[in-house]
């Protein structure tokens, strides 16, 4: 059963892409002329993306901490990365920003063709002169005020735990001045992991916001900032997961 739901939301998924790159095509023709920065339809490709999630109501989206994000200020948001299925659901976080993105989910019919014309920021991964290229891109929108999401660890976690953080996204904070903000994603490694071929369609996803950090309080220092958001959300992660368990027994008991 679990096989036939798989491929059934794979036909889904790439059925309601269709449509919807449709109408996303007309919002871009008609908004991208008073709307340089594309926010307009970032939000319809948050509607988008986070919609496959919500029409299962056996995947429980829980999201804290979204008012911490400002959608009018500019950021530089990193988040953990366990599974694709994070994509879709910082989706649902339904702030302004552009994600950072290998080059082969550009390459994706319709869901690539949405991230170009979203004006999202590509690179080649191990290719330098393309990541030479996305910092530089980044840069340029963080000074044009549109906020950057990326996943500091490079490449989905194997193991559902939070591993090394590179240094590009908190340079990034550091050269241009403005906050990180760090996003802690948990539960979307047991419903799609990174070298599982088949979905589980019943799950808890956490997401949470923390705080803004501020790169002058570590005399925008990198490697600082790095090590101390890490640190942050790596301790995040764990206290997530313990009251995550300790509700189970209550749940269980109800």
């Amino acid at each position: 059963m679990t096989k036939i739901l798989t491929w059934l939301a794979v036909v889904y998924f790439f059925v309601a892409a269709f449509v919807l790159f449709i109408i996303a095509g007309l919002i871009c023709l008609s908004t991208c002329w008073f709307d340089p920065n594309r926010r307009i339809l970032h939000y319809f490709a948050c509607a988008w993306g986070n919609h496959y999630l919500r029409i299962n109501p056996l995947w429980r989206l829980h999201y804290e901490g979204l008012e911490r994000i400002d959608s009018n200020k500019t950021y530089v948001l990193v988040a953990n990365h366990q599974s694709l299925v994070d994509i879709v659901v910082l989706y649902g976080l339904f702030k302004p920003f552009k994600w950072v993105s290998k080059e082969s989910i550009f390459q994706v019919p319709l869901v690539g063709w949405n991230m170009m014309i979203n004006q999202y920021v590509l690179i080649k991964r191990g290719d330098l002169k393309s990541i030479k290229e996305m910092m530089q891109t980044c840069r340029n929108w963080l000074n044009r005020g549109a906020s950057i999401l990326m996943f500091p660890e490079g490449t989905r976690s194997e193991d559902g735990e939070m591993h090394d953080f590179r240094d590009g996204s908190f340079r990034l904070a550091a050269e241009c001045g403005v906050p990180v903000v760090p996003i802690v994603v948990d539960g979307t490694h047991d419903i799609l992991a990174k070298n599982g071929g088949w979905i589980k369609f019943t799950g808890d996803i956490r997401v949470k916001v923390l705080p803004p950090v501020d790169p002058q309080a570590f005399n925008n220092k990198s490697a600082a900032i790095r090590d101390h958001v890490h640190d942050l959300m790596k301790r995040t992660l764990s206290e997530m997961r313990e009251k995550q368990a300790a509700r189970q027994p209550a749940r269980i008991a109800g």
